[in-house]
């Protein structure tokens, strides 16, 4: 007598795959995307802003190029000390209330900036900046995870990165002619209250999934049949719960304490992305802080020029941010394993963010921009960290693996400045810096390549 046909799990999830596919879902999730991209872009302008302001303000505060070297590379260390605190505090309040604050705080301190009259005061406000920035990627990176099925988060995590390049290419001209017409406070006003308005914006809009007013079923359905983190919020009070709970939890099982932070680190595919990260940033850095000093220096640009190509390179960054993103996605959809999805991209954008070198062997300013231009085109598609970070995190410690990845990511915002500064100083040249920055990506293509080994999430035990 032939027997009844048991169902599996893996039926359970094909019916459940089915039914979500055949509902029409609604698409709040690019709404809660839309806010974080424009988000980031806010948190560019605010952290690079100085430097637009930096030829008029020098001049009326007195700062000479050491002080404000230092001016700049105090950001850096501000918010890296602060990324593993701010990451506990993600963990155990939740990301709107989280980023509400993180914003609004950095807004204060952009736009108290405009206010100093002193060196004391403008050092002051740069750490604030710092320490309230450092929030923001690892936020940016639970919402991702609670929002996205895995086969949409690097395309989502590409969106959002993209914000810190378009406003760098797209608004550096606004903000340099609004300096020529009121001066450099000007700057710091109007970017520092756009900032504060949009925290406002970000509190009334975000919710978590369970909550948003026009997600449907069919909506949570694909999210959480593809690793989204949907259920882990259930309104505005049981969000608080919810993050207690989680942290109590965390502490419960796992002896929450500093030593997580080494437990979370023992793991190859964490301290192999931190690695992959710190190159990638590298090249980022060397474009947010030295590019303009290298055109106008070692390739003896006017400064007319100068405005016209630096915006070249940050849009095929923007163009490669998204190019990565998606690719990395389709590669999902196309059934290859997250191994391959994810680190493709990213390998592919270190090896070729390596060849800026080639930029010390041409002559033509029009090709260097080229060489340029494809390296940080390539830096764009390696930016898909973050979506690693969704992928490998524990559950309940999201936060604290965001803030230990920005940790180590960021680091390249204090070492990177320093070095390039010390080779030019040491030879009067950017050959070696240029090889520097090359070796760094090189670097990070073979931690990819030899240290990350599977894309799966982590679970610490006892």
């Amino acid at each position: 007598m032939p027997q009844p046909i048991q169902s599996t799990p893996a039926d359970a999830s094909l019916q459940k795959s089915a039914a979500v596919s055949t509902a029409r879902r609604s698409k709040a999730r690019y709404q809660v995307l839309a806010l974080l991209a424009v988000g980031t872009m806010i948190n560019y302008l605010d952290r690079t802003v100085l430097g637009i302001a930096a030829p008029q303000l020098t001049k009326e505060l007195g700062i000479n190029a050491a002080l404000m070297g230092l001016l700049f590379s105090v950001f850096s260390w501000s918010y890296v000390a602060a990324q593993i605190p701010g990451g506990l505090f993600l963990d155990r309040f939740g990301s709107k209330l989280t980023y509400f604050l993180s914003m609004t705080f950095w807004s204060l301190c952009t736009l108290a900036q405009g206010l100093v009259h002193g060196i004391g005061a403008l050092f002051a406000f740069r750490l604030g900046l710092g320490v309230s920035e450092a929030p923001c990627f690892p936020t940016n990176s639970r919402v991702v995870a609670t929002w996205f099925p895995q086969s949409e988060r690097a395309m989502a995590t590409g969106t959002y990165t993209v914000g810190e390049y378009i406003g760098l290419a797209f608004f550096s001209p606004f903000l340099f002619m609004l300096m020529g017409a009121f001066g450099w406070r000007s700057l710091f006003y109007v970017v520092g209250g756009v900032g504060l308005v949009f925290g406002l914006i970000w509190w009334k809009f975000y919710r978590e999934p369970a909550d948003h007013p026009t997600v449907n079923q069919a909506e949570l359905d694909y999210i959480e049949a593809g690793g989204g983190l949907t259920q882990r919020k259930k309104g505005a009070e049981a969000e608080s719960t919810s993050a207690s709970a989680s942290a109590s939890a965390v502490k419960a099982k796992s002896g929450f304490e500093w030593r997580t932070i080494g437990r979370l680190l023992k793991h190859r595919q964490l301290s192999g992305i931190c690695l992959g990260q710190f190159a990638g940033n590298s090249t980022l850095v060397f474009f947010l802080t030295w590019f303009p000093t290298y055109l106008a220096t070692e390739r003896h640009m006017a400064w007319l020029k100068i405005g016209f190509f630096a915006i070249m390179p940050f849009i095929a960054a923007s163009i490669g941010v998204m190019f990565g993103g998606f690719f990395s996605d389709w590669l999902l959809r196309r059934g290859k394993s997250p191994n391959v999805a994810r680190k493709l991209p990213i390998i592919t954008g270190l090896l070729l963010a390596s060849t800026i070198i080639l930029a010390n062997y041409v002559e033509s300013n029009v090709t260097v921009i080229v060489i340029l231009s494809v390296a940080f085109f390539a830096q764009g598609m390696a930016a898909l960290g973050w979506t690693l970070v969704s992928d490998i995190a524990p559950e309940g410690l999201l936060g604290v693996t965001g803030g230990i990845f920005n940790f180590a990511a960021n680091v390249a915002g204090i070492v990177t400045p320093l070095v390039v500064g010390f080779i030019v100083a040491a030879t009067g040249s950017f050959v070696g810096a240029l090889v520097f920055i090359g070796a760094i990506a090189m670097v990070g293509a073979l931690s990819y390549i030899f240290i990350v080994g599977d894309i799966k999430r982590i679970v610490l035990v006892d």
